[in-house]
C-alpha cells in the first residue's frame, strides 16, 4: 500500500503546475554558486539533504517517546528536542528544495512525489512548531497531541523521501552503474574531431564526451553525474565543461567537480591516437 501510494502520486499530472511554479521560484533564489554548492553537498562528495534529515527526524521522534513514556521529569527534555528539531528543519528543508528543484526537468514522477514529500514535511514542521508554542503556554496536552500529529506527517514525508531516493534514484550518481572500458577502446577517427569541437560518442552502453582543446584530446562521461544532463551540449571553457541543465562544472582532465550542484565527479578517460583512431580507457583513481 505505501509503495502503491507513491506510484499513484507519481502519475498525478495535476501536481505538475504547482511543482513547476515552486521549482521556478527555488531556481531563481538558489542560482549556481557557493550557497547552492553548500546545500547540494558538493564539498561532501554526496548530497547533504539525507544527512540533515536525521536531526529533525531523530529529535522529534525522541520527543514523542518521552511524551508517552518519560513522565513529568522528561518534559523539559522533550520540549528541548522539539525546539532543536524545528531549528534543524530549516536548513534541512532548504537543501531538500534545492535538490528537488533540479529533478523537475526530465523526471515528472520525481517532481510530483517530491512536491507531496515537501508538503508533508512542511506540515510536520508546522505541527511541531505549534506543539512547542502550546507547551510554552502551559497547554501540554495540546502540545503532545500536536506532536503526535506531526509524527504522522513526518512518517509520510519520510516514506516519500525514501521512494525518491530508492525508486526514483534522486541524488544517486547517474554514472554509478556504467561499465567503463578498462582497455584501450576505439571511438572515432582522429580527423573527425576538430579543435574546439565537442562530440558525443557511444562506447558500448556508455556515452562519452570527446573534445579537442588547443590540440589536446579529452574524454569524460557525457551523462552528468548530478541529474543526467548531456554534457556535450554544454559550454567548454578554461579546461572545464558546464552542464547545460543545472550548471555543474567538471574538469575535462580528470572529471573533478569545479562547481556544483553536482557532488560526485564525472568518470574520465585517458586518450591516445592509434592508427588514426582516437582510443580511450577509463582513468583510474590513482592515475594508472
Amino acid at each position: 500500500m505505501p509503495h502503491a501510494l507513491a506510484e499513484r502520486l507519481g502519475k498525478t499530472e495535476a501536481l505538475d503546475a504547482p511543482a513547476q511554479r515552486l521549482a521556478g521560484i527555488v531556481r531563481k533564489v538558489l542560482k549556481p554558486g557557493a550557497v547552492k554548492d553548500l546545500l547540494s553537498g558538493t564539498f561532501l562528495g554526496h548530497p547533504l539533504h539525507p544527512m540533515l534529515t536525521d536531526i529533525p527526524i531523530g529529535t522529534w521522534t525522541s520527543a514523542v517517546i518521552l511524551d508517552l513514556v518519560g513522565g513529568r521529569e522528561s518534559q523539559r527534555a522533550a520540549d528541548l528536542l522539539i525546539g532543536t528539531g524545528v531549528a534543524a528543519a530549516l536548513p534541512t528543508a532548504a537543501s531538500g528544495y534545492s535538490d528537488w528543484a533540479d529533478t523537475v526537468q526530465g523526471n515528472p514522477s520525481a517532481r510530483r512525489v517530491g512536491l507531496v514529500h515537501a508538503a508533508s514535511n512542511v506540515s510536520a514542521l508546522a505541527l511541531y512548531s505549534a506543539s512547542l508554542i502550546a507547551r510554552r503556554r502551559g497547554r501540554r496536552g495540546r502540545g503532545v497531541a500536536l506532536a503526535l500529529s506531526g509524527l504522522g506527517a513526518l512518517g509520510l514525508g519520510g516514506h516519500l523521501g525514501g521512494h525518491l531516493a530508492y525508486a526514483e534514484a534522486v541524488g544517486v550518481d547517474q554514472t554509478a552503474f556504467d561499465s567503463l572500458p578498462e582497455e584501450w577502446t576505439p571511438t572515432l577517427g582522429e580527423t573527425m574531431l576538430g579543435d574546439g569541437q565537442a562530440i558525443k560518442v557511444e562506447v558500448g552502453d556508455v556515452p562519452v564526451l570527446l573534445t579537442r582543446q588547443a590540440g589536446q584530446i579529452f574524454a569524460i562521461h557525457d551523462r552528468c553525474s548530478h541529474r543526467g544532463g548531456p554534457l556535450h551540449e554544454g559550454e567548454i571553457a578554461d579546461g572545464c565543461v558546464t552542464c547545460p541543465w543545472h550548471g555543474s562544472r567538471f574538469s575535462l582532465a580528470d572529471g573533478s567537480v569545479r562547481r556544483g550542484p553536482a557532488s560526485m565527479p564525472q568518470p574520465a578517460f585517458e586518450t591516445r591516437i592509434a592508427s588514426g583512431t582516437i582510443e580511450i580507457r577509463a582513468l583510474l583513481p590513482d592515475g594508472a
